[in-house]
């Protein structure tokens, strides 16, 4: 496992986690032993071809999956002997996560949106609008607060979903494929967002496709037939 660069402790860390999918008849086996640590501020990369287990990685250290065996420790605590109840509560606290297909509620407009994972965590009580709306303008869509998501373009909107995945500011950012149906311009302006939040010490863990964003990843982490095959840290670009 590569190494914090600072001496920091870990994070989250997987030991030999592995993950069964039955399939008909047959098992498919998705993660083959996965030993990975990951530290606060680091800004990862995981690529990989389709089906290596990029997804199931991001699904395992964000507790929306349990591995078939091996641990998965968060600050510590070992996410996978949580009720159902308490992941999605330390979940809501501790991990902010953006989606390819931004997966905001389209009947809210982008301030409610925003509003959503304090409202679950019952957080920031009484400034929940002055929060949406700081939010809304760190990403710099201040202006559209009141508009829904059918009026945002695809870059607004996963412009809201970052906002959204700050809102109780949680130590760690999941991105899967955040630039994936983004145009170039707009790709690069929501890569420099999450590279921001990294070197405000956030741990920051995408999965792309595109080797052009990796290549400015802090750490590139290379997944292969349920094995991470690479696992190395790089000068960053950011």
């Amino acid at each position: 496992m590569v190494a914090s660069e600072t001496g920091a402790r870990p994070l989250i860390q997987m030991r030999r986690v592995t993950k069964l999918f039955p399939m008909g008849q047959r098992v498919y086996q998705a993660l083959k032993g996965v030993d990975l640590a990951f530290y606060p501020g680091d800004f990862t990369a995981i690529v990989g071809h389709s089906g290596s287990g990029k997804s199931t990685i991001l699904n395992m250290i964000t507790g929306i999956d349990k591995p078939t065996s091996g641990e998965i420790l968060v600050g510590g605590r070992m996410i996978q002997q949580l009720s159902e109840n308490e992941l999605a509560r330390w979940r809501g606290a501790n991990v902010g996560i953006v989606f390819q297909f931004f997966q905001l509620l389209p009947t809210l407009t982008a301030l409610e949106n925003v509003m959503l994972p304090m409202d679950f965590l019952k957080s920031w009580s009484g400034r929940r609008r002055e929060r949406a709306l700081s939010l809304l303008r760190r990403v710099g869509l201040e202006a559209h607060a009141d508009h829904l998501p059918s009026e945002l373009s695809g870059g607004e909107q996963q412009r809201v979903a970052i906002a959204r995945a700050l809102a109780n500011d949680p130590p760690i950012i999941i991105a899967d494929e955040p630039t994936g149906n983004l145009d170039s311009a707009t790709g690069e302006r929501v890569f420099a967002l999450l590279g921001e939040l990294s070197r405000q010490g956030k741990l920051v863990v995408f999965v792309t496709h595109d080797p052009d964003l990796s290549q400015n990843a802090a750490r590139i982490i290379t997944v292969h037939d349920g094995h991470v095959v690479s696992d190395a840290r790089q000068a960053a670009v950011r």
